[in-house]
């Protein structure tokens, strides 16, 4: 059983359902609140009318890898028996970045002019930066979130045989410009 109340006086609508997994959960939205949502339906922003602009979106994500792991990595030079770990990661990551929106339903396919994507070794922590650039009429932060995301799943990927002790975290949108508005976030001090 569905039902579906929608008040008109905040634009907002209450949703409540018995159908995903048996449970009932309730969701309240605003439609004027999401882009993506329209009359509680998901939708693609309709871009037709926008210019384009030069965009630019700067993400970062962290790895903590355990001490033994470390020494084995810095013992055979990022070199385990997959490959090297790191120049796989950033390569997943660059890839990421070009096919998120066959992973994101509602991102738009964008033309990427460039992808970025650094890793250093702070501590314990692997710190994955990336930087997306394109010429279009919306952003590419979900591009450059999508690379730091993946590039972070390959070191685990290619360190798991060391350990599964191994932390992604702290995935984030540093800096976007380009568009409507600007973001800049001040990178915090990696454990």
């Amino acid at each position: 059983m569905d039902l579906q109340l929608f008040t008109e006086s905040t634009n907002s609508t209450l949703f409540i359902s018995t159908t995903f997994h048996s449970c009932p959960y309730i969701c309240f939205m605003s439609s004027d609140s999401f882009t993506h949502i329209d009359q509680n339906r998901p939708h693609m922003v309709d871009v037709t009318d926008k210019q384009n602009t030069r965009r630019i979106a700067v993400a970062q994500a962290s790895v903590q890898l355990p001490a033994a792991v470390i020494e084995q990595l810095i013992e055979c030079d990022f070199h385990l028996p997959k490959g090297p770990v790191f120049q796989t990661a950033i390569l997943a990551g660059v890839m990421a970045a070009k096919k998120t929106a066959n992973l994101i339903p509602l991102c738009h396919t964008l033309p990427i002019d460039n992808v970025e994507v650094d890793i250093e070794l702070k501590h314990h922590n692997a710190i994955i930066t990336s930087r997306v650039k394109t010429i279009g009429k919306t952003g590419v932060e979900m591009e450059a979130l999508t690379a730091v995301s993946v590039a972070a799943l390959t070191i685990y990927d290619m360190c798991k045989a060391l350990s599964h002790d191994i932390v992604i975290s702290e995935i984030q949108l540093l800096e976007k410009t380009g568009g409507k508005s600007d973001f800049q976030r001040h990178a915090q001090e990696t454990r």
